[in-house]
């Protein structure tokens, strides 16, 4: 277990290069001006925006009087068509060009030959004026006319010039592409397209920062073994190779969540005084064919340079998962070349001396096979969630800068805190000094750090829910039936605390108090399943019904009783069988590892399990029926119960040799 918080005083990670300005890539000029022409043609009026049209349209725009001029081009037979200012202002059709500010042309007409057009054109004038002259006899022909005519203009140019430009676009765009893709074929030496293929990872100086030194990690005692010999080989290379011995070439840290993997490796950074390149298994992800594979060469060749030196991959199993695991056929190719590329690079034909490989990982059963053997990850370092000692260790390191109260015991702390992680111990210390600063105090006394244990097991308390009456007595008798089956059976765990205030997403809590045992037999497991059962067991005892607060009760139940059967070897019917698969070959299987028959009675030999511990429960409640509702309405009266509360209703609970050790009267 370990402190996963930076210690004091820590900066930022700094790349050995950091103080060198970025060099300027080439490439973007070429970017730049494609861009600029593409803006060029777009807003320049190029015939983006005009509208081809044909004789019915055409003729209408003459006979409405919308033309202002028009213009010949010889080159594509093409009439480009002006409309008035006057036209486009006041006819709605033109809204368009209104709002874009379009000064023209607004649309074109292909023709096969300006004469005949011309013909065509004077045709419908004449026809127009005659019928205008016809209706209205008063009007001069002349000024008819004149109201006719517009502007025609000729351009019998070859109109290279609009070619030119797309032409030179053309160009540099495939010679911006052409240099793109050489330099992505020079993998991570290039940089590939724009950096694309080079590594990501940081190089630590802990000249330029404050180191993590192994002090720092509390706990982990066997862990900080294995990686101090790596550090020590780096610093004594002769003392092992004075008699032949090799370093082990890379060490796979393995554990849960926030058990300080990562601050282990800080640590080897700051005391190996080696070059440490760190990464992510995410930072080889891309979404371009063949950049993973290019990044991992690129990182071992700068590696190479910088021998001997170590590598850290964090959450490796982000590129090492078995390959062909995969659920869709064919969806992994990319990560499977990256983790190909990362295998040979290890251990393959050539050699890679002087560098040593960490990663971490909280799922190796799903990593790869040829990942995982002698020569690539010579050891698997098993980091586990600390002991109640290595709990008192972690405390210890997070309370250094924090102003304690003179009630503050670390080692009632460290066993009110089983199953915490060293990132849970942490957010502990700082939520009790949250919890203590709201409350304007001037040091961090006992209870807020029992409010911060509460706070992080139970959740938010809502002193404000609505409950009715009816839901809380329920709850009340639900809680105490916990209480009391935990207190009178002999293999539960101890009892600490029991509330009816609503905690997340619960309506009431117990607090238990469970031994840290690594073998756990069929008695123990049988009695904290009729403890957990308590609950329904004492609504139904002492309502006639039942309710559905039992949800998170009933899933546990069930999934205990399930591995005792499917997993453990504990039931009579089934025998000593396991159907655990420890290797997660199995994690993508279609089928199960038994057959029908077998997936039957293992359904009724669970049920049967449960049923058992459910009358058991029961039985309890109904010999203690009337200490139960003493309980019960003594926790309704006071929303908050402790140990000492059923001790002196029910007398002291008869401890077992294991739990010898234990005071359960000790409240929270």
């Amino acid at each position: 277990m370990a402190d996963n918080t930076n210690q004091p005083g820590d900066k930022k990670p700094n790349l050995l290069n950091s103080n060198k300005k970025p060099k300027f890539n080439y490439l973007w000029i070429y970017l730049i001006i494609s861009f600029g022409f593409i803006i060029y043609l777009q807003f320049g009026n190029f015939g983006m925006n005009q509208k081809e049209i044909f004789d019915t349209k055409f003729n209408e725009l003459v006979i409405k009087k919308d033309i202002q001029s028009i213009k010949y081009t010889r080159k594509d037979d093409r009439i480009d068509i002006y409309l008035k200012e006057s036209s486009i202002k006041t006819d709605t059709t033109y809204k368009k060009f209104r709002d874009k500010n379009l000064k023209g042309p607004h649309f074109y007409y292909m023709i096969s030959d300006f004469k005949v057009f011309n013909d065509n054109l004077e045709k419908i004038k004449e026809r127009e004026i005659e019928s205008i002259l016809l209706n209205d006899s008063t009007l001069k022909r002349t000024d008819v006319e004149q109201s006719y005519d517009f502007d025609i203009r000729q351009d019998t140019s070859k109109g290279w010039g609009f070619d030119l430009i797309w032409m030179v676009l053309m160009v540099g765009v495939f010679i911006f592409f052409i240099v793109s893709m050489r330099n992505m074929r020079g993998g991570g030496s290039g940089g590939g397209l724009f950096n694309i293929g080079k590594s990501k990872a940081q190089l630590f100086d802990g000249k330029t920062q404050q180191p993590v030194s192994f002090k720092d990690v509390a706990g982990l005692e066997g862990a900080k073994y294995e990686v101090e010999e790596i550090v020590d080989f780096l610093k004594n290379p002769k003392k092992y190779t004075v008699l032949g011995g090799k370093i082990p070439k890379g060490a796979l840290l393995v554990g849960p969540p926030g058990t300080g993997k990562t601050l282990l490796a800080k640590a080897v950074a700051g005391e190996a005084k080696v070059p440490f390149f760190s990464l992510s298994g995410s930072d080889f992800v891309e979404m371009f064919v063949g950049v993973g594979a290019s990044r991992v060469r690129d990182l071992f060749k700068t590696a190479k340079e910088k021998a001997p030196c170590i590598i850290f991959i964090d959450e490796i199993d982000a590129i090492g998962r078995a390959r062909g695991k995969n659920a869709i056929s064919g969806s992994n190719d990319e990560r499977e070349s990256t983790l190909n590329q990362l295998l040979t690079e290890m251990d393959g034909f050539t050699t890679n001396a002087g560098i040593i490989i960490l990663a971490a990982t909280n799922r190796a059963d799903i990593l790869d096979r040829a990942l995982l053997r002698a020569g690539r990850f010579d050891r698997q370092i098993q980091i586990e969630l600390p002991n109640q000692n290595e709990r008192k260790e972690i405390f210890e390191v997070h309370i250094r800068n924090l102003k304690l109260g003179t009630d503050v015991d670390l080692d009632f702390f460290s066993k009110q805190t089983p199953g915490f992680s060293g990132a849970d111990i942490a957010n502990l210390c700082n939520e009790a000094a949250l919890i203590s600063a709201r409350k304007n105090k001037t040091c961090i006394e006992k209870e807020d750090f029992l409010a911060a244990i509460d706070r992080i097991v139970g959740g938010l308390e809502k002193r404000g829910h609505l409950i009715t009456a009816q839901e809380k007595k329920v709850i009340a008798y639900h809680e105490s039936g916990h209480a009391v089956v935990g207190w009178l059976l002999e293999h539960a765990s101890p009892l600490v605390k029991v509330t009816i205030v609503p905690r997340g997403r619960a309506l009431g809590a117990a607090w238990y108090l469970p031994e840290e045992r690594h073998l756990t037999t069929t008695e123990q497991m049988m009695d904290e399943i009729s403890a957990t059962l308590g609950g329904r067991a004492a609504e139904d005892l002492i309502f006639g019904k039942i309710s559905t607060g039992a949800l998170s009760d009933l899933e546990k139940v069930t999934k205990q009783a399930y591995s005792m059967v499917v997993y453990y070897g504990l039931n009579k019917k089934l025998g000593n069988i396991s159907y655990y698969d420890s290797s997660g070959q199995s994690e993508y299987a279609f089928t199960k590892p038994y057959s029908e028959k077998t997936a039957q009675d293992i359904d009724e030999e669970v049920r049967i399990l449960i049923s058992e511990a459910y009358e058991r429960a029961k039985n309890v409640l109904s010999t203690n029926k009337e200490k139960l509702v003493e309980l019960a309405e003594y926790l309704l009266e006071k929303e908050v119960i402790f140990a000492e509360d059923l001790e002196r209703i029910f007398g002291k609970r008869p401890l077992t040799t294991d739990q010898a050790e234990i005071d359960p009267t000790q409240s929270v």
